[in-house]
């Protein structure tokens, strides 16, 4: 028992040992994750390819309402973890229970915004009515069960922030085999087409919220409920939504770079949206980077060790920089024979091919704009991580891609380039700005309240 106590005590210790022993199951997990959105394309694809290009762009829409709730995990994690470093349990379960608040609140919200908005918003991707339906039909479903992804989120903060990132690895391998077992019940036996992708993840996600909420109890012995704090709320937000903002703008950025696509047609679109889910599955370690820097940048943070907390934004570079070393080869080479699991249109896999190709070449810029928003995150500084998530994302793409297309009349593969380029001022610009601000920080202000 006490060694395990010692193990989420990170304030001390081996720091790459930490980085390691907390990444390692938090990236295995969000592989599961991206190989149970690859399944689903899978079972689009077997469809049709007119419901792996509805599935493409439902994915789209429902992220952009999504994204809302997406910076319940980091937030939540930001502030336990802060609390945790100064040993003050009354603290801790106060944020959880405030933070659950929240993801309610957010869930209504998003359940409103997306019944009177994504209609609309499918039709602007698509001039296909057939594409659009099948969209709609996965949508429609989703919007409903929300809350489930939210709490998961939530729920998966808290741990992470404890240095427990198994619990979640769990629930999203665990996820995947169910995946492969409901979808084809919901498909062919229900006979539910695309719906029935929906239906596989809310059961899915229903389950994963519930164990959870259920881990969580145990560690931090009490359940957690929704609370109602002024203060606290005040103070969550100022780290969730600026970190919800950031991943607004991902998502949005994701639906400027399909608009753009799509004036190529349905194929390119498909062969994009199967070609980052397969980046994203490569970036996995990037986000058990992630998870590890947040929880032990943290912990340390609130303990004043501020020392530790320069110490593990290099660290993490450096692992960053041995995983881009392995996976930028997988990309440009293994490439054809990744995507070609996914569907025999040849139009589809080209385009997705030359994206992975492409795109290899800022696959270290990714890992270090993921270390520097995890650490700016960490020590409450998220209002940098969203300034340069709207350049990135959203303005600069916004302008290069209608120039390239729209003033020099260039072609499909112009948009990829640009964002390599993109990608890797941005990690530049993050990378000088997240040492000046390590270089400036000073110990948080305590506060001994229980």
């Amino acid at each position: 028992m006490q060694a395990a106590a010692d193990d989420r005590d990170l304030t001390k210790g081996s720091v790459y040992k930490q980085m390691i022993r907390i990444g390692i199951p938090a990236a295995l997990g969000m592989v599961f994750n991206t190989l149970y959105n690859l399944t689903d394309n899978w079972f689009a694809g077997r469809i049709s390819d007119v419901a792996l290009s509805g599935l493409s762009i439902a994915s789209i829409v429902f992220a952009l309402f999504l994204a809302l709730g997406m910076g319940l995990q980091s937030g939540t994690s930001a502030m336990v973890a802060t609390d945790l470093g100064t040993r003050k349990p009354a603290k801790v379960r106060a944020w959880i229970n405030c933070s659950h608040g929240i993801t309610w609140f957010f869930s209504l919200l998003i359940l409103v915004l997306g019944l009177l908005f994504a209609d609309d918003l499918l039709n602007t991707l698509s001039d296909d009515s057939q594409v659009v339906a099948m969209a709609w039909d996965y949508t429609s479903v989703i919007l409903y069960g929300n809350v489930f992804f939210n709490l998961t989120s939530m729920a998966a903060g808290a741990l992470i922030a404890h240095g427990n990132t198994r619990s979640y690895r769990n629930v999203l391998m665990a996820g995947f085999f169910a995946n492969w077992v409901l979808n084809p019940l919901f498909i062919y036996v229900l006979d539910l087409g695309v719906a029935g992708l929906a239906y596989s993840t809310l059961v899915i996600k229903l389950a994963s919220s519930l164990y959870l909420l259920m881990v969580l109890k145990n560690e931090v012995r009490a359940w957690s409920v929704p609370q109602y704090n002024l203060d606290h709320w005040k103070q969550l937000l100022q780290q969730i939504l600026p970190a919800s903002m950031n991943m607004l703008t991902i998502i949005i950025g994701g639906f400027i770079t399909i608009y753009f696509i799509s004036q190529f047609g349905d194929d390119p679109v498909a062969g994009y949206s199967v070609g980052i889910r397969i980046e994203q599955l490569l970036l996995m370690p990037a986000l058990g980077l992630n998870a590890s820097v947040m929880a032990v940048v943290g912990q340390n943070f609130g303990a004043g060790k501020l020392n530790r907390v320069r110490e593990t934004y290099q660290k993490s570079l450096t692992l960053a920089l041995l995983v881009s070393l392995l996976f930028i080869p997988t990309m440009i080479f293994l490439s054809p024979l990744m995507m070609t699991q996914f569907t025999d249109t040849s139009a589809i896999i080209d385009v997705g091919v030359y994206y992975l190709r492409v795109d290899a070449l800022a696959f270290f810029g990714y890992m270090t704009l993921f270390c520097s928003n995890a650490v700016l995150q960490a020590v409450k500084q998220p209002i940098f991580p969203m300034v340069i998530g709207i350049l990135r994302q959203m303005v600069l793409p916004g302008v290069a891609f209608y120039v390239l297309i729209h003033v020099f009349d260039y072609g499909l593969y112009a948009i990829f380039w640009s964002i390599v380029c993109i990608v890797l001022l941005s990690a530049i610009l993050a990378f000088f700005y997240t040492r000046r601000q390590l270089t400036r920080l000073t110990v948080p202000l305590s506060d001994d309240s229980e």
